[in-house]
């Protein structure tokens, strides 16, 4: 593992404290070490790093950038908003690094994506770079949009960070093939996030054994045993948080809103036969990958839709319509007893301004499924010790400069530094960044480098933070993964499966009917951008190997 130039996580290194005065900037110190301010509109904090790991380029009077005004799309979120939030705090840092000008361009999740392929497709270079989902990958890195980058980071003069921080699973969304586009930022994932104080209560426990005949567990250890125990809390006022009845499940399940994620995170253990390799029937979600046929309507994913359905009815009717952030505060607000979703949950637990349950939000890798569809035998299979699938929805969202850039060199200089190892790490901490852990520096001690008190220096309950990167590492390092579909289209191919999966949820169509229209769908697409390459694409994405 690359040493991160003696920038620790330790009392000296990570210096998340308040200036003497109101400050936004840069200070240069006389031992090395230099100081990021982030200024009043973020609590006056100070993160210290090394001159070694700004790199060379930068210094008090270099200014290597001196003219250079950059663009970087991110999605619309503000000043305080997940992903674009850390690009508005450090931006007066960079410039004043760099001599350059940043220009963020906050853009709606659902422009995104259009107006990037745009700006790509006809060469203009509009924008400088992207932060951009792993799953557009395939749109634009095989047709040479993106602009490698390893030649910059076997360079001293650029910040210093490095791929080895990371789990294979998450670098491998960082490239593709062999060539680096990605720069870190956002590992993602899902985990289960569940009241601690709810599942672990001697009196529940003894009426749920009653009711269901075995004891509660905290965690679920399985998707079954998790509806069983959202059943049990729906309805009853178990939280004093208000006189009002709370739930079991919470999900955000509104098309646009990244519900189709709940589908992934879930079926990805019914759906996917566990192997040791890609081939034709192990470890495959998809798509066949000898011919492109569809999976997503196999009887594991139909069966994991009307478990959803379900579990749906273990929360409030109206999540249907709800948005991610909508879920979220319900959750926070101490109504539900679980919620699956990003790592951001875990760390807006900590912030007593918008969260009731600090102290009592735990989190675990997602359950398995007590039986999984074996696409050989095209048959169920009884799992002897049900299995969790490490949910690879990850890698987002991160930046990838355009080849269309007129200045590259400026603009990996920016990527690079919201990149090391302190920046990344203050990022984490704090939930509203939309920064989710995934490195090896963010996980605790005996998994990582980082200690609790680096978590609770910065407002976290230890308790919360233990269960929360544990979570994290036993997601990022499974036996068997959800495979991030990454070729061309994935993003017409998602927008297809999620408008079903509304209909479905929203009980307009049966779980199977939703998934074979999906299926029929996605074969259109297939065939408009055509099978052979997709099929080509789709191997390498997932490394098939026959």
């Amino acid at each position: 593992m690359k040493l991160w130039h003696g920038t620790l996580l330790g009392a000296a290194a990570l210096a998340l404290i308040a200036t003497d005065a109101s400050a936004q900037g840069v200070r240069w110190n006389d031992d090395g070490t230099v100081d990021l301010l982030l200024g009043p509109n973020y609590d006056d904090i100070v993160i210290t790093t090394t001159r070694e790991e700004l790199g060379t380029l930068f210094g008090p009077d270099q200014k290597p950038f001196e003219g250079a005004e950059i663009s970087v799309t991110v999605n619309a979120g503000g000043p305080k908003g997940g992903i674009s939030g850390p690009l508005h705090a450090f931006r007066p840092i960079w410039e004043e690094l760099s001599g350059g000008t940043l220009n963020i361009v906050e853009l709606p999740f659902g422009e995104h994506y259009t107006k990037m392929m745009l700006d790509l497709r006809n060469g203009t270079g509009q924008y400088d770079a992207f932060m951009v989902g792993a799953f557009w990958y395939g749109d634009i890195a095989p047709a040479g949009y993106a602009y490698p980058i390893d030649e910059f980071m076997e360079s001293d003069e650029y910040p210093q960070w490095s791929y080895d921080v990371m789990p294979p699973a998450l670098r491998l969304l960082h490239h593709w093939g062999d060539t680096p586009y990605g720069v870190l930022n956002d590992a993602d994932g899902q985990v289960l996030y569940y009241r601690k104080d709810a599942l672990t209560d001697p009196e529940h426990q003894a009426a749920f054994k009653a009711e269901y005949g075995y004891d509660l567990p905290a965690p679920p250890a399985t998707w079954q045993q998790l509806l069983d125990i959202a059943r049990y809390f729906n309805g009853k006022n178990w939280d004093d948080n208000d006189p009002e009845p709370d739930s079991g499940m919470v999900l955000h399940l509104k098309v646009g809103e990244q519900g189709h994620y709940h589908f992934q995170s879930l079926s990805a253990s019914f759906a996917i036969t566990p192997g040791e390799k890609v081939d034709r029937y192990h470890n495959v979600y998809w798509f066949d990958p000898t011919d492109m046929t569809p999976l997503i309507n196999s009887p594991g994913h139909v069966k994991a839709l009307e478990f959803l359905q379900e579990l749906h009815k273990t929360g409030p009717s109206a999540q249907v319509g709800w948005s991610l952030g909508e879920a979220w505060d319900y959750f926070l607000r101490g109504k539900a007893v679980f919620v699956f979703s990003w790592g951001d949950v875990g760390a807006l637990c900590q912030d007593e301004t918008r969260s009731k349950i600090k102290g009592v939000c735990a989190a675990s890798i997602l359950p398995a499924s007590e039986e999984y569809y074996d696409h050989e035998t095209g048959e169920f299979v009884q799992a002897e010790n049900p299995q969790p699938v490490g949910n690879t929805t990850g890698g987002s969202w991160h930046g990838v400069i355009s080849n269309f850039s007129a200045y590259p060199e400026a603009t990996y200089s920016l990527l690079a530094l919201m990149a090391i190892k302190p920046v990344s790490m203050w990022n984490a901490q704090h939930g509203w960044t939309g920064v989710d852990p995934g490195y090896s520096y963010q996980f605790l001690e005996p998994n990582g480098e980082a200690a609790v008190e680096d978590y609770v220096k910065a407002g976290w309950d230890p308790e919360d933070v233990k269960t929360y990167t544990q979570a994290y590492y036993d997601n990022f390092y499974a036996d068997t993964m959800l495979t991030y579909l990454r070729i061309p289209g994935s993003f017409e191919y998602w927008d297809i499966l999620d408008k079903n999966l509304s209909a479905a949820m929203s009980g307009d169509k049966s779980a199977k009917q939703a998934l074979d229209d999906t299926a029929a769908s996605w074969e259109q697409v297939t065939d408009r951008i055509g099978r052979d390459s997709q099929l080509r694409d789709y191997q390498a994405a997932i490394g098939y190997e026959g």
